[in-house]
């Protein structure tokens, strides 16, 4: 056998939250300049069962193929799979209000008062759910009178919780003049910390391993956990470890923009390749912030708000088993501080070089997985299609060394691009919601290989105007059949 990690397990969720909408960054922001938005938001707002049903999600979720929503009748939001199921070949499609029971399940600090009848349906939906465990029933406590909690609304700052836009509970600050611990934020943490749980817990029921058998465990999910006064100390990894019940894992949180996940994963198989860990664990939970970003195309274009979902992945990185998936970390290409922000000197550090680097050209690899916004979130509001530009300016770059013909460009697109399907919170659309379709193409012959690419915007953070990036190439098992 390799020296090189493997890809042994992995999972995704997909989590409904319609009414939380309005508190994405955009959403919030605006409707603080005109509440009449909130009405507007809330008439395109889709049922559970329409987000089911819509193929991108079912694409995330494993149930059809990437290739499956090239060929479909689009716009797609308006001709749904009509024979679905709400778990996916992946992972599961959760509810508002059995999240909302997870919720509160990680809840350590009596943040979230529901009232007694929304507890009583938020018990009854976690007594079933098949990941819940014993510790979240015992999480739930009592509900609290509506009177109780309107009151809190009115004088502490508290977030109105809302489902099916009934008021059904609230969330509280943990500091009066501590920005970091007002409810909007803490909500955006609990519910990266959530989301996350949900999406390791269903790892770990279809991995090979024992909760006792992880040992470490890397967050790249997109929050900013902090304060008093370690600004983003984090460890969301952590608090998610202890959700799960990890009890001999300990972990940290690696931040690099979108691209984290890549970062992460390229960690997590240095970790296990040098033998201080052996089962690794990435995750990236849900990112409330980035719910209903682009929701003013959807409302001008007569649509329904497609951002209403929060997207989970996980993945086990172990040693070689002489069968799962290789992450080849001879592969590894990286963006170097002076190597430009311009997108062709990425492309050209992100996939030219490592391929070169191998002897391998851009047609040597199946497929590449870049970052996967669905394009029916994104062309609306005048973003453009971010995976078909992507691949546009490397097909260019394949006819300018000459490896394909200009002619070609189309068809080197649709064989080793895909149309993007993931909901668009940054860290989650990039490149990883195609790793669940890689494995399952490098077990079943169709693929040999696979390179992942991630590319990051650090002048959001307003400290430097670079951009960022990594990648790898994810290969068929030289001890495979």
């Amino acid at each position: 056998m390799s020296e090189n990690p493997v890809v042994k397990a992995f999972a995704y969720v997909l989590v409904h939250t319609p009414d939380f909408v309005q508190y994405g960054s955009k959403p919030r922001r605006e409707i603080s300049h005109n509440p009449e938005l909130s009405e507007r938001i809330a008439r395109h707002l889709r049922s559970f069962q329409d987000a089911v049903k819509y193929p991108p999600n079912q694409v995330f979720l494993g149930n059809l193929h990437p290739e499956d929503l090239a060929i479909h009748h689009e716009p797609w939001w308006k001709h749904p799979i009509e024979s679905v199921n709400v778990h996916g070949a992946y992972g599961p499609f959760i509810s508002q209000e059995e999240f909302y029971g997870f919720l509160k399940s990680a809840d350590q600090f009596d943040m979230i008062w529901f009232t007694p009848e929304f507890t009583e349906l938020i018990w009854s939906c976690l007594q079933s759910h098949p990941l819940a465990m014993k510790v979240d029933i015992d999480n739930l406590g009592p509900g609290r009178p509506l009177e109780e909690i309107l009151k809190r609304i009115q004088n502490e700052a508290s977030l109105p919780l809302y489902h099916q836009g009934v008021l059904v509970g609230s969330f509280h600050r943990q500091h009066d003049e501590d920005e970091t611990l007002q409810a909007q934020i803490l909500m955006e943490n609990l519910v990266a910390k959530a989301s996350g749980a949900l999406v390791v817990r269903e790892l770990m029921k279809s991995s090979a391993i024992s909760p006792e058998q992880a040992d470490y465990i890397i967050s790249c999910s997109e929050e900013a956990v902090g304060d008093r006064y370690n600004r983003g100390g984090g460890n969301l990894a952590k608090a998610v470890g202890e959700m799960c019940c990890l009890l001999n894992a300990t972990g940290c949180d690696i931040k690099a923009f979108c691209a984290g996940p890549i970062y992460a994963i390229v960690y997590a198989g240095s970790l296990v390749k040098s033998r201080v860990f052996e089962n690794v664990i990435v995750f990236g939970g849900g990112c409330m912030a980035k719910l209903g970003m682009k929701f003013a195309g959807h409302l001008k274009h007569s649509m329904p708000i497609l951002e209403d979902v929060l997207g989970g992945f996980a993945v086990l990185v172990s040693s070689d088993d002489g069968q799962s998936p290789m992450i080849r970390l001879d592969s590894v290409g990286k963006h170097r501080i002076g190597d430009g922000s311009s997108q062709q000197e990425i492309i050209r550090s992100l996939v030219v070089e490592p391929l070169e680097r191998l002897g391998m050209k851009m047609t040597d690899v199946d497929k590449i997985a870049t970052e996967l916004h669905n394009p029916e979130v994104t062309v609306p509001q005048g973003s453009g299609n971010v995976p078909l530009n992507n691949y546009k300016l490397m097909a260019a770059l394949a006819v300018m060394r000459g490896e394909i013909e200009r002619k070609d460009m189309n068809l080197y697109i649709s064989e080793h691009g895909m149309p993007g399907f993931s909901p668009t919170q940054g860290h989650i659309a990039s490149a990883v919601p195609y790793l669940g379709h890689a494995v399952d193409g490098i077990a079943q012959g169709r693929l040999a290989r696979v390179l992942f690419v991630a590319k990051g915007s650090l002048f959001l953070g307003r400290m430097s105007r670079l951009s960022d990036g990594m990648s790898f190439l994810l290969e068929k098992n030289k001890g495979a059949k």
